[in-house]
């Protein structure tokens, strides 16, 4: 009887807190770093969120890029919004379907993320890092949201579905996606055992796509149940 209490408390209450941060080494010489972070799904735990913006300036990044889904209400959304203003660093984002489907008020967004030096982005760019990094908002997919890539700088991409780097025709140097959660339950040798939809066959980690190596990142909050299997959140660093 005790190994499968073990278990069940392994995935309800151990892996959907059990942080990882995985460093990607991107250049020999790196000049930025950046930390990666997804998909939050925040429903008030505040002491969780407030570890996971320490966890993420204990990494000393030059800047800090978020990939969609900050809530899934929006009574969430300006709270949510007040622990992240303690990112030390310029923080970009956009937003995921979750935050569009909850309404929030993105002028909220805005008004914090530029409050950190950085941006919120949608369908827009922004340079970074001393004007070492372009940054490509994707949100609609618009004909505003991608233009060539930028000579001389480390180009990045944000976006929320994986699967749209499939249809994104520019080159860029590192493209950051979330919303696939990597299945949250991961079957070893098998993959997830669900993928939410616009994830196809990029559901966890590093993959070649027309618009460039991307990297998708499993996610902090889990969507319906805390549940995770072989497949702990993650704040992904990149040296570049």
């Amino acid at each position: 009887m005790a190994t499968p209490l073990a278990g069940l408390a392994h995935v309800t209450r151990l892996e959907p807190r059990w942080l990882a941060i995985r460093t990607h080494r991107r250049s020999e010489a790196p000049k930025v770093r950046i930390a990666h972070f997804t998909d939050v799904h925040y429903r008030g735990d505040e002491q969780r969120l407030r570890e996971l913006v320490e966890a993420i300036n204990a990494q000393a990044p030059d800047l800090v890029v978020f990939t969609g889904d900050l809530v899934e209400e929006s009574r969430y959304f300006a709270s949510a919004l007040s622990v992240l203003s303690g990112v030390r660093v310029p923080l970009f984002g956009i937003p995921g379907n979750h935050d569009h489907w909850a309404r929030a008020d993105f002028s909220l967004a805005r008004r914090v993320f530029e409050g950190t030096g950085g941006r919120w982005l949608q369908d827009e760019e922004a340079m970074a890092a001393g004007g070492r990094v372009r940054i490509v908002g994707v949100d609609r997919l618009t004909s505003a949201a991608w233009k060539e890539p930028v000579p001389g700088v480390f180009n990045l991409a944000l976006m929320h579905y994986p699967l749209w780097a499939d249809r994104l025709p520019r080159v860029s140097d590192l493209v950051l996606a979330g919303h696939s959660h990597g299945g949250q339950v991961r079957i070893p040798f098998y993959g997830a055992v669900v993928r939410p939809h616009d994830v196809g066959p990029y559901e966890l980690g590093w993959y070649a796509t027309q618009a460039g190596p991307l990297y998708v990142n499993p996610g902090i909050g889990c969507l319906g149940f805390d549940v995770r299997f072989n497949c702990r959140p993650e704040v992904a660093v990149f040296d570049v």
